[in-house]
């Protein structure tokens, strides 16, 4: 079946992973690697961190509950720790190819993001990268954000509100995501589902998936 739309997360996608500022966090910190994802994969539906995406806290109130949460794994970690390390470095060659992928289909982006952390949609560090960030999202043919939606990845509803924003079926869409639990909702609706584990990997995958050269 054609495809019609190309779908994308935001942060690990366009930007670094925030999991390396994790793990420099960690070292730094004597703490065991992984330890905050670790952290974030504990009732990850009703945790600090999917609350906080769902923007149904505040930061202070994410702060406090993270740092009970990290505290009950043994180690205290405040949540306002976390946040500065969501920011990643943009990635210029994914730009190129979102803006090769518009030229051909309908494009759209799906984030887990946070009220009030970082500037802009991107929770972008600076004003400075707010603005690239602010570029690249104007890209999109459409946009979800899950602090403003009121729902957050891996809910199978996010990925049909961004396929009746494109107006596409979803068998007719390619989705990239850094994170498996993420890609599997919408390998099971019937998009073509790329799990983003470098440049290099995602780009190749994507050409396949579209005929198009990166």
């Amino acid at each position: 079946m054609a495809i019609e739309a190309v779908i994308w997360d935001f942060g690990g996608v366009f930007t670094t992973s925030p999991f390396e500022a994790f793990r420099r966090y960690e070292a730094r910190n004597d703490l065991p690697t992984d330890f905050i994802r670790g952290v974030n994969a504990i009732d990850p539906d009703t945790n600090a961190w999917a609350r906080f995406e769902r923007a149904q806290i505040d930061a202070a109130t994410f702060d406090e509950l993270f740092l009970e949460e990290s505290t009950r794994l043994g180690h205290a970690v405040p949540g306002r720790d976390v946040l500065p390390l969501l920011s990643g470095e943009i990635r210029p060659r994914m730009v190129a190819a979102l803006k090769a992928c518009k030229a051909r289909f309908k494009v759209g982006c799906i984030t887990n993001n946070v009220p009030g952390a970082g500037h802009g949609a991107g929770m972008a560090s600076s004003a400075d990268k707010a603005a690239a960030v602010a570029d690249i999202m104007a890209q999109f043919d459409a946009l979800i954000e899950s602090s403003k939606a009121g729902v957050r990845k891996p809910d199978p509803r996010i990925y049909q509100m961004m396929c009746d924003l494109l107006g596409v079926a979803p068998e007719r869409c390619v989705y990239l995501d850094d994170l498996g639990v993420n890609c599997k909702p919408a390998a099971a609706m019937g998009m073509v589902a790329i799990k983003v584990s470098g440049e290099d990997q995602a780009l190749a995958e994507l050409a396949v998936a579209t005929g198009l050269a990166f």
